[in-house]
């Protein structure tokens, strides 16, 4: 018996004497590892490319994957390649859904610099975020307020070390009116303004998010300092709670000017993060200028790679005329400038 019959396939002879067999082709082992590497490499960004378009955050590793969704190009890309080795159809038209849908969630957008005035301008308003990292920027930090001249500045992780060279370089006759929560590490935040401020309520949190009430051109304009826990495994709950009670601080300001301003540890892929916005009816300004997936972490990162979770958000009584990240030595996040100006909306 030949091995075409041991293996249950027929043997004929054709007209010439020719041999064949009508066993079907097998795939090689090749295309079926191909195949199951395919499948496995779709697996991940399946799960958190569904997670985003149903708006949800889910649980780890969901909202750190989401951080970072333009890295999952590569995994999907990978899987389409692999697909195609395979001679795999529906396995390649998923990875190419997939590579789509992700490549069509991270595209870079620009909106808003067109869009019409809501009214006259009635004062300019330069505002600068940046987060120093334990302090360790705070030199940088006091040389870019020296040459911007923000009129508005939101510090992060300022430590006692950054808290004092504040007071002692930043002059009082440059920014006489400031709102500051001095900690160690992580736990320190300040508000700089040229503007007269009045205390307000501040968040429950646990790295501070000091607020106030800035009075710009005679009109009040609410300032919130956002710096949110990050959505590290385990402590995934306190960070939604946190950027649920920054929701609810928007939404309490909602109907006059306001600026939420800092390290918000979220991107626009969060859910958490969208809430935020849509609850106070505001908008990011790196999106309005045209900076969407410009990363702001880690500080290295080019775009498409990165994320961008350092935010300035703007209620609709401004617009912005520019906005640009600014590289600060001795930290992981890149600073962030933008120019507003606020507008009559009455």
């Amino acid at each position: 018996m030949d091995r075409a019959a041991r293996n249950g396939a027929t043997t004929d002879t054709d007209p010439s004497g020719a041999r064949y067999d009508d066993a079907p082709l097998r795939p090689s082992g090749g295309r079926r590892a191909a195949a199951w590497l395919a499948g496995l490499l779709l697996l991940v960004p399946t799960a958190v490319v569904g997670c985003r378009l149903a708006d949800t955050d889910a649980v780890t590793p969901v909202p750190q994957l989401l951080a970072f969704l333009p890295w999952l190009l590569l995994p999907a890309g990978a899987a389409l390649l692999s697909a195609l080795a395979a001679r795999r159809r529906t396995l390649a038209a998923w990875a190419a859904v997939v590579l789509a849908v992700t490549g069509w969630l991270v595209r870079p957008y620009d909106t808003g610099l067109t869009d019409d005035p809501p009214g006259p301008v009635v004062a300019r308003l330069d505002v600068l975020t940046s987060n120093v990292e334990f302090g360790g920027a705070t030199a940088a930090l006091v040389a870019t307020i020296r040459r911007e001249q923000p009129d508005l500045v939101f510090v992060q992780e300022c430590d006692h070390r950054c808290a004092g060279a504040l007071a002692a370089q930043v002059p009082r006759s440059d920014y006489p009116y400031r709102e500051v929560v001095e900690g160690g590490g992580a736990s320190g935040s300040a508000i700089l303004s040229m503007h007269p401020l009045r205390p307000a309520p501040t968040i429950d949190s646990q790295l501070a998010m000091p607020a106030a009430t800035a009075v710009v051109a005679g009109r009040d304009v609410s300032l919130q300092l956002a710096h949110p826990l990050p959505p590290v495994p385990g402590r995934v709950g306190d960070w939604r709670g946190e950027l649920d009670r920054l929701r609810e601080r928007a939404a309490s300001a909602k109907g006059g000017p306001a600026v939420i301003a800092g390290d918000f540890n979220a991107t626009q892929d969060h859910a958490a993060f969208r809430r935020v916005l849509d609850a106070g009816g505001l908008r990011d300004s790196a999106t309005l200028a045209g900076a969407a997936r410009t990363p702001s972490w880690p500080a290295s990162a080019r775009r498409p790679f990165g994320a961008q979770i350092d935010h300035v958000l703007v209620s609709e009584d401004f617009s912005v005329r520019d906005a640009r990240f600014i590289d600060l030595a001795d930290t992981d996040h890149r600073s962030l400038l933008v120019r507003l100006e606020l507008h009559d909306v009455r």
